[in-house]
């Protein structure tokens, strides 16, 4: 700080340099007592350094208070700083302000995506019902029958035999890059066949090793066993608190960890369960704190 002070100053101690240089230039021209040019240098550089002081003091403060504001976003402040610590100032919020919108894209994207591929599977028994309603023919039974429909979504389900290795391997592709800026090795251990939905359950691993992924520490590994009757995804991350593991499949839930990350929804594993629960499949947790998290979905 003090070396931006003085850079930030340092005309007025040339300027003053340069007086003092006229003034032994003078009194050597006209030949005057140098000793009076000296005693009146050592009292001005007294008075200089002293209003250089409390010049600094003035500084200091309102630095301090620049990185107040600029850790705060308070604009209450109304304070004059030189043009460089300003600029700075200005530049570290356009930054920072960059960085939460495209966090903001970015989560509003993959919302936009989930309601999406929910939409697709809601749409057939909403389009029964107001068809119903059109020609009047609102039978309480049937509109009960498309309601169950809506709230299960298994009337556009295609079950087929899905390698599960295959299914996994396509999903990692699809997180190469922030697994190379994390040093993240991904190993997969066997392989099964199920007979399940491939786009459905391809939305729910893909859920599981985003959180996975997002919250597991750099440098780290994710396991990934394939069983013949579970699919296990094992971290070694930041772990999930004991108190939040009942109530992560709820609607809304973020828990300890959302809220440190300020990007979760608390939609992404209540939708996993949702979807895994129409394809008769059931999901588990099992997590430690500091130490990593294992999530388990069973046929």
């Amino acid at each position: 700080m003090i070396r931006q002070f003085l850079r930030e100053h340092l005309i007025w101690y040339i300027l003053y340099i340069m007086m003092f240089v006229l003034f032994f230039i003078s009194f050597y021209l006209y030949h005057l007592p140098m000793p009076y040019l000296f005693n009146s240098l050592g009292l001005n550089v007294i008075v200089l350094l002293g209003i250089s002081i409390w010049q600094y003091s003035r500084y200091r403060k309102k630095m301090l208070h620049l990185k107040y504001f600029n850790s705060s976003q308070d604009p209450s402040f109304e304070l004059q700083p030189s043009d460089y610590a300003y600029f700075n100032i200005i530049t570290q919020l356009e930054a920072r302000e960059a960085q939460k919108v495209s966090e903001t894209i970015e989560q509003t994207n993959h919302v936009a995506l989930m309601i999406k591929m929910w939409s697709h599977q809601m749409k057939v028994p909403l389009a029964a019902i107001s068809l119903m309603a059109q020609t009047n023919h609102l039978d309480p039974k049937e509109v009960e029958q498309q309601l169950l429909k809506f709230r299960q979504y298994r009337d556009d389900f295609r079950f087929e035999a899905v390698s599960l290795r295959e299914v996994v391997v396509e999903i990692i592709k699809s997180y190469k890059v922030i697994c190379l800026s994390k040093s993240l090795s991904i190993i997969i251990e066997g392989d099964n066949i199920w007979k399940t939905d491939k786009k459905w359950l391809t939305f729910a691993l893909s859920q599981v090793l985003d959180n996975a992924i997002k919250y597991s520490n750099p440098e780290s590994k994710i396991i990934i066993s394939i069983g013949e009757e579970s699919i296990r995804i094992q971290d070694y991350g930041i772990g999930i608190l004991e108190e939040d593991i009942p109530r992560l499949f709820e609607d809304g839930f973020t828990g300890y960890n959302g809220h440190e990350h300020q990007k979760a929804t608390g939609m992404g594993l209540y939708m996993t369960k949702e979807v895994l629960s129409s394809l008769n499949l059931s999901i588990s947790v099992d997590s430690k704190i500091n130490y990593g998290t294992a999530v388990s979905i069973h046929k």
